[in-house]
Formats: C-alpha cells, structure tokens, sequence
C-alpha cells in the first residue's frame, strides 16, 4: 500500500506497517467483487429508469419462507434501547461514551466529513478510548471518559461501499473506503474489545441487495480468519436506508446471519434513495417538502412495521430513526415543543416493537430512555413481539403518491439554505452540524438537493406563492440564501462558495450525481 496523504502526528500508531498490510490484503481478496456490485447497482437504476420496478425477488423465496435464525445478540449488545450517533473528533468521542446511552454508533460515513486528518485521528480516538487514556480540552474545558463506569458499547460505521479512499493506494488504485475503515478497527481494536468482554461491532450504510450484505459475510470471515478472532464474533447492524434494500430485508439479514445484529430504520437516506431510484417516472413518485414528510406517511409506515417484523422473525433487534434535536438552553418554547415531538417519535416506535432509538445530542438520551423504559421494563428486547399483525405488500412500499403534504417556497428556502450551510461545513471538515436546532449530517444534505432536483423535473407549481420551480427561481434563492448567511458571524466566504458551486452541481444539472459525497470529496485535498 502506499499512503499519498501527509503522514501528521501520531498516524504512524495507526498506519502500522502490519495494519496497512491487512488492509491491502482484504482490498486485493474482495475489491473486484465491490466493483462488480457497484455496477450491478447501476444496471438495476438503468431497469428502474426505463420502466422497470421494485418487487420481493422471487429467486429468495425459500429464503423468506425458511426457518432460520440470526445468531443471538452479543455482549454490550443485548440492551439497545438508546444509541447515540457522532463523528469520531475527540469531543464527541467522551460525550458519547459518557452520554448514559447504551450503544454509541461511532461514524465514519454521514456524520464525518472525510478529511484525512479526521479518518486516521478517529482510529486513533477509538482505540485510545478502548483504553481509557482519552482526553480534550477546549475553551478552559476538560473532557475525559467517567472513570469506573458502565460505557456505551462501541459500534463502528464505515463508509459505504461507493466511497474510495484516495489517501491509500494498492497496486496503484485507491482502496474501498469501506475495507480501509472496517480494517484498521479490525486490526487495533478487534482484541481490545474482547477484553472488555464485548467485540467488535459495526453498522454498515448504503446497502442495495443482499448480495452487497453477503460480500461483508465473506469481509467478515477473512478478518476473523486472518487475525484469530473466533468466527462470529463480529456483529453487524445494517441501515435499511435504501429502497432496494427495503424489499430485501430477510435476505439481508440471512447472510449476514452468523454475524447479524439487527436492521435500523434509516429514514433521511431512504427518502434520498426513493427520488434516486424513480427520478425519471414523474409525479408518481413525488415526495412533498422533507419536514411534511412524517413516519406516519403510508409508505413509510410500511417501511418500519416491515423492519419491525422481519426482525423480529428472525430474532434480530429492530432500531428506530434518529431524533436530532438539539436542545437549547436560550429557548425553552422551542425546547418544549421539540421535546414533544422527539417523545412522540420515540413512543411510536416503542409501540410499534422497536428494541431502541437512536438521539443525536447527550441531553435526548433521558428522554429516549425514559419513553423505551416505558415499554420494556427490566427486559432487555422486545424481540418477543413477533409483529404477525402485520402484513406488507410490494404495492404497500411503493405507495409514495399516498404522502400527505405541500411544496412550498418556504420549504425550498429551508432545502436550498441548510444544504449551503452544511456543504460549507462538510468542506471545512466538519460533518455532524447543527443547523436550526437540529444536528444534520449528509443525509439531510441528499435529500435537499435531491427534492430540488426533483421539483425542477416535474414543473412543480409552490402551494403558497404559486410560481414555477425553474432553476432561474432556484439560482435566485440561493443568492437571497447566501446573502442572509454572510451577514451572520462566522461566514467563510470561500467555504461557501465551494459549497455554492456543489449545490449547483448536485441540485441544478440535468444528469442526477448518484452521491453528492462523490464530486464533493474530488474537491476535497
């Protein structure tokens, strides 16, 4: 392997020689078959622009109707019922383990912005944090992990298998993000948690079929095999945050079975991948303004009751979406109102069977606790609930044109404004932002400027001020946008127009980015 990036302070703890050799060797064992998936992916998109649909496959029917279940959940893994999300900078790293919550999703996908200094520092942050030997200091504050007590488990998301990392070159290529991220925790972490009497965990993002799942299977084994590490000590949770995926939750969970701990219900992305995989099929697949579009929308309600159930068949934890309020300590109406919603949302899901929720700030995890302790008790799970009230049909997931809501000039304002704002901050390095009291990471990024994209495609008429989407009135409103920024402090004038010129890129064009993600990070150094 050969590291193109600056080798900065402490990275050569992380980069070993012995590390970057594991790394090359899962990237020379299994990087053609990602490259064969990632075509696959674009065949199918090819099918569903030309008419084509999604349905259950029927060549996994036996699969869906078999008798099998998932392995039982593993240590630090048996009580999820709150799990905190965050990038893996330093801060956020003792927040999250201090936060109280029972699992912390440890990101190196949505939430970070992959920098090279932030990838290789969040490994280190990790396995400084496995041994208590963490710590921060910012603004006269210190920050260290709570000596002798119980901390969140762990769970690791690396990138999606879409992603590169240009720093690390094998034979000449860069590496899958996805293997560059899940090996160098593999290598230096995998033992350490064992130690602690728990393992090495992951999420994994992004996925499209259950063959994207059974190639992590195949990652898995050879880890195990390579460093030995008994055989189904991994555990992965997969994001059921796309549409394809939707329709393969059993598969899924299948072939991942030996080392499956549970689907998540991955909402901002999924509305992303529903505009994506039916851009060209008009109105029949229009969503309204993103903060009218609720879980209790038949689609989505489809969506959660069939990842409740498929789960729960097969002895897998179930996980609810993410509350990403952040309190504030000026406003108590907004704080009040917020509260509520994040209540409701969390009393929703623990009705429904979910075994957890995920929060975005340490102050929601009483919250989250409180309305799950609710439900199950001093019992771990609710994998009891088999959910075999519920009966979810091809036609059920499909059934976008049932959302209830407008598209309003308001709506695209907030779509064109907190896109530029978090554009700006992901190029700047910075990938979980708080934005208008709530934490946005790249997926409210996706949904943004896919929702504009779709708008202008479909001569969408606003309901309140009845003008046209064009993208003359979208080029408008982004200058009124990022007039009303650069008057607040801390404007980065050049931040922002790289940003400018992303969004114009990515919500403008009529050819539609597969991920906006991609041409940001060929902008990136």
């Amino acid at each position: 392997m050969e590291i193109t990036g600056p080798m900065l302070d402490r990275f050569d703890e992380v980069l070993t020689p012995e590390a970057l050799a594991f790394v090359t060797t899962l990237q020379r064992e299994f990087n053609g078959r990602r490259l064969e998936l990632l075509e696959a992916r674009e065949a199918r998109q090819r099918e569903l622009s030309a008419g084509g649909t999604l349905d259950f496959l029927p060549e996994t029917k036996a699969v869906r109707e078999g008798d099998w279940t998932v392995a039982p959940p593993a240590p630090g893994l048996e009580d999820r019922r709150v799990e905190i999300t965050g990038p893996v900078d330093r801060k956020m790293t003792i927040n999250a383990l201090n936060s109280g919550a029972k699992v912390w999703l440890a990101d190196f996908e949505d939430a970070n912005s992959p920098l090279w200094e932030n990838c290789v520092l969040g490994q280190l942050n990790l396995r400084l944090a496995l041994d208590r030997t963490i710590d921060f200091e910012s603004g006269g504050k210190s920050y260290a992990l709570r000596p002798d007590e119980e901390l969140a488990t762990i769970v690791v998301r690396p990138r999606g298998w879409h992603l590169d990392e240009k720093h690390a070159l094998v034979d000449g290529d860069p590496v899958s993000a996805s293997l560059f991220d899940f090996g160098l925790y593999f290598f230096h972490c995998a033992q350490r948690q064992l130690d602690k009497g728990k393992g090495p965990y992951f999420y994994l993002p992004k996925m499209e079929s259950h063959l994207e799942a059974r190639l992590w299977n195949d990652v898995f084994t050879r880890a195990q095999e390579l460093l030995g590490i008994p055989h189904g000590t991994i555990r992965a949770t997969v994001l059921i945050e796309t549409y394809p995926a939707a329709f393969e939750m059993e598969e899924i969970l299948y072939e991942l079975r030996e080392h499956s701990a549970g689907l998540n219900a991955g909402r901002w992305d999924y509305l992303f991948s529903v505009i994506k995989k039916f851009r060209t099929r008009g109105r029949e697949f229009l969503l309204p303004e993103r903060n009218a579009v609720t879980m209790t929308a038949p689609f989505m309600r489809a969506y959660t009751e069939l990842l409740v159930r498929s789960c729960h068949k097969r002895g897998a934890h179930a996980i609810g979406g993410m509350a990403a309020f952040i309190p504030s300590r000026r406003d108590p109406e907004v704080n009040a109102v917020a509260l509520e919603k994040v209540r409701g949302d969390k009393t929703r899901e623990s009705g429904d069977g979910f075994d957890g929720s995920w929060v975005a700030h340490p102050d929601l995890v009483p919250i989250c606790r409180e309305v799950f302790d609710g439900v199950l008790g001093d019992r771990p799970n609710q994998l009891d609930r088999l959910r075999e009230d519920v009966t979810v049909t091809a036609a059920d997931l499909l059934s976008v044109s049932e959302t209830p809501g407008e598209i309003t000039e308001a709506g695209l304002r907030n779509n064109v404004d907190v896109a530029l704002r978090y554009l700006a901050a992901w190029m700047g390095g910075q990938g979980a932002v708080a934005i208008h009291n709530l934490m946005e990471d790249a997926a409210t990024a996706e949904i943004s400027r896919s929702q504009i994209w779709q708008w202008i495609h479909n001569d969408i008429t606003l309901a309140d001020t009845g003008a046209q989407v064009t993208k003359e009135l979208v080029e408008r409103i982004i200058g009124e946008e990022l007039e009303k920024i650069a008057a607040q402090p801390g404007y980065d004038e050049e931040l922002f127009a790289q940003a400018t010129a992303l969004f114009k890129e990515v919500a403008l064009d009529d050819d539609f980015a597969e991920f906006l993600t991609l041409p940001a990070y060929a902008r990136m150094p």
